[in-house]
Parts: C-alpha cells; structure tokens; sequence
C-alpha cells in the first residue's frame, strides 16, 4: 500500500478551479518571487561587506534573508510551472523534497524571529551590556538552535506525513506539498497526526510568539519607564521592522497550522499558504530597507563604490 502510494506523480489542484485567477496570479507571483531574490540577496550582500553592519541584528538578518530566498525557490517555481501550463504534477521524490525543505526553511523562521526578538531586548532593555550579552558565541548558538529545530521538525513530521497509507489518493488541494494538505490524502485515522501537527505548531509557532511578546513587553516596560518621546522613537526605529515581519508571518501561517481543519482554513487556506510563502519573503527586506536608516545608508555606500564615486 505505501510502496504504491509513492509510485506515482501527485496532482496539485492549487488555482485550477479559476483559469482567470490563475492568469493574474502567475503574473503577480512571479514579480514576487524576482524581488524576493534581488531584495533578500541585496541584504546578505551589504550586511556581509559593510564593516557598520558587523552586528548581531544583521547577523540574523541574513539568515532570515537566506531562509526567504530557499523557502520560496522550494515552493514557487513549481508554482509558477502549474500556473502557467496544463500539467498540474509533481513527482513523489519532488514533492517529498519540497516538503521536507520548506518544513525545515518555515520551522527555522519561527525560532529565528525569536532569537531577532531577544537581540531587540538586549539592545533596548540592556545597552550598556549589548556587546556582552549578544556576543558573537551566542548568535551562532541561536542561529544553530534555530537551523538544528527546523531540520528535526522536517524530519519527524515529514516523514510521518510520506509513510501513511493513501491508497492511491493523489489529488492534492493545495498549490505544494505542505503537512496539513498531505495528511488528508491518508485512508486511514489521521486524529493522532493531527494531534501531532498540533503539538509541533505549539512548540513551534506559539512558544517562540510567546518569547517574542514577553521580549516586547519587556522592552515596552523600559521605553514607558523612561518617559520620554525620543526614546519611543528609538525603539519604535530599533524593532518597527521586526514587529512587522512577526506579524505578516505569524499572522498567516497560525491560521493554518494550528487550526488546519477550521471552516476558515478550508476556505481560505491556499491564499494564506500564498501570503505566507509568496508575498512575506518578498515584504520582508522592504519592510527592512525602507524602515532602516542603517541599511538604506550601507546601500547608498554600496552603490557608490559600485559607480567609482
């Protein structure tokens, strides 16, 4: 039964009840998928050039930059072949990779956010004592963490996912291979992995959330006790970007990872997936370059060494 369940191609139903959408969707996907390269490559490249930029903050940003760019070429190529052509497949051995890639990529994104939180602490809550406390062990530490979670998350539910029976259902309802969509072509109780999927999106998704809103508490207690109106903007400057990358990430993936069987879920499950995977990696290094005067400076920097003035 499971030696036949893997034989065969899978069929992506993704947009294909719209021809119409899928048209317009290509067109939009694809835009976002080129700035999500250009953007996302722009900030590893200054932040790994620029010696103003050799701190633990950029030290995180690119790895988020980096886990955007491998997240999104795991899922919107074969995207973007489904949308523009007749042929809706995808075979087993490519669907088991863009599963285990893009679990592994969107579980390191979790606990990456957090770690970038606890760095805005540090930097807000303990200045005099930053350099010491955020010092380069520890980063790679919580990069490492971060990297090691992502992977073994892959690996239990991924292959868990791969190895149930599904005797010969191959009709995926979604545009890729992703854990929630997979465990419903099974032909047998899939309670105990929904059960599953549930405890790994709360040690996943809500623990680190829950890291992320005590660091900011944290850092709104010490912004209130002083006072003072340039402090909030300093603080506003030093974590606007990140409270917003949190919230368009975290805002979309919790719909459908924790309550995957919700009527909204069903509903408007593949437009979240679509946000999520399509439009945040390309929101984030806008969101990061047009908040942050540090970077839009390192760009002017670049762009003049470029050019030879």
């Amino acid at each position: 039964m499971i030696n036949s369940s893997v034989s065969s191609d899978f069929i992506l139903v993704g947009f294909s009840d719209q021809p119409q959408l899928e048209r317009r969707l290509f067109i939009v996907v694809l835009i976002s998928y080129l700035l999500t390269l250009v953007g996302n490559t722009i900030i590893i490249l200054i932040s790994s050039i620029d010696s103003k930029l050799k701190t633990p903050m950029y030290f995180f940003l690119t790895h988020l930059s980096f886990v955007d760019i491998c997240f999104t070429t795991s899922i919107v190529p074969q995207l973007l072949w489904n949308l523009k052509g007749p042929a809706k497949t995808i075979t087993a051995v490519g669907c088991a990779v863009q599963l285990y890639v893009s679990l592994t990529l969107g579980s390191t994104e979790c606990i990456l956010l957090a770690a970038m939180a606890f760095d805005r602490y540090a930097a807000v809550c303990k200045p005099l004592h930053y350099v010491t406390v955020m010092n380069p062990q520890l980063c790679r530490a919580l990069a490492g963490i971060s990297w090691l979670s992502g992977i073994g998350n892959a690996l239990i539910q991924g292959t868990i996912t791969l190895w149930l029976p599904r005797c010969g259902h191959l009709w995926l309802h979604h545009f890729f291979c992703e854990v929630p969509s997979m465990i419903k072509l099974a032909c047998v109780d899939i309670h105990a992995n929904e059960v599953q999927l549930f405890v790994a999106s709360l040690v996943l998704l809500l623990l680190p959330l829950a890291l992320i809103l005590t660091s900011y508490g944290h850092i709104a207690k010490a912004v209130i006790r002083i006072k003072s109106s340039q402090a909030w903007r300093r603080a506003l400057g030093t974590c606007g970007s990140h409270l917003m990358v949190v919230s368009l990430f975290y805002g979309s993936i919790t719909a459908i990872y924790i309550q995957p069987n919700s009527s909204y879920a069903h509903t408007h499950g593949k437009f979240i997936s679509l946000f999520y995977t399509v439009m945040t990696p390309t929101l984030n290094p806008l969101i990061y370059t047009l908040r942050n005067k540090e970077v839009k400076g390192a760009l002017g920097r670049l762009f003049n060494r470029a050019s030879g003035v």
